[in-house]
């Protein structure tokens, strides 16, 4: 993968020590899937073209651990932190904000929740005024994760998570992102709205759809975004999915020169 002009120059500087590598942040991003027509649909933002990061780029929902993410007072239900922490190969404490974010980011970004009022439940319906409210006090951090649950009454449902992948921004960016993927299947009764926010445009679409558009030039998508999406690809059901096996490694794409000419390599 060629890299433009300007971050290739960075990546140079980088190389030979002239530039010292950003220490990646802590995220999390989900794959909401459903069953489509033609098999597995995924749900995908465009983010918008003023945006520092990834812009123009359709992207899962997701985004960076809050510190209050890894709050003990969460009400949790399903695999354990401990479990996740296994799964990520991160600390119980770390796997705590992954999986809180993860929840938390989906509900800001789409107003799907993955929470219910009991570990066999889920909330069914998430667009009234007063959802939206509490929506919008999450994203400007005047209202923490934790105390949302707990005042509805709610349980994070941890086990509506399938660990996907893990993905670390190239030390070459000026923004990284050391970041967990998960997938999730929409809840029976809710659905996702467009929220606006970071993103422009959303969309209902099967992986391989996506995948050939970027292939077009169509649309824009990260080498993780489409890794993931030709993984699901070649399943054939949402059951598919939530069935495979899964060893998580990290994957962390590098910039190599190749006969004068710098390029992002997957290792």
């Amino acid at each position: 993968m060629p890299l433009p002009a300007e971050l290739a120059a960075r990546a140079r500087d980088v190389l030979a020590g002239r530039v010292e590598p950003v220490a990646p942040r802590d995220a999390a991003t989900v794959v909401i899937l459903r069953d489509g027509a033609r098999g597995p649909e995924v749900y995908l933002l465009r983010r918008k073209s003023t945006m520092a990061f990834a812009a123009g780029a359709y992207v899962f929902p997701g985004g960076s651990v809050d510190a209050r993410d890894t709050d003990q007072a969460v009400a949790w239900a399903g695999p354990s932190p401990a479990e996740w922490g296994t799964a990520f190969k991160a600390s119980e404490r770390l796997a705590r904000g992954l999986v809180c974010a993860a929840v938390r980011e989906t509900f800001e970004e789409t107003g799907v929740l993955l929470a219910g009022p009991g570990p066999g439940s889920v909330v069914a319906d998430t667009t009234g005024d007063d959802w939206e409210a509490d929506r919008l006090a999450l994203i400007d951090r005047s209202l923490a994760f934790a105390d949302f649950l707990a005042r509805r009454g709610l349980v994070l449902r941890s086990d509506l998570l399938k660990p996907w992948a893990h993905w670390i921004t190239p030390e070459i960016e000026p923004r990284r992102f050391d970041t967990r993927f998960f997938a999730a299947v929409l809840p029976d009764g809710q659905r996702t709205r467009d929220v606006g926010g970071e993103a422009d445009q959303v969309v209902w679409t099967p992986p391989a759809d996506a995948v050939e558009l970027a292939h077009q030039g169509e649309i824009f998508l990260m080498p993780p975004t489409y890794n993931t999406l030709t993984e699901l690809s070649a399943l054939g059901s949402v059951t598919d999915i939530l069935a495979a096996h899964r060893e998580i490694e990290t994957v962390m794409p590098r910039a190599v020169e190749i006969e004068g000419e710098m390029r992002l390599v997957m290792t």
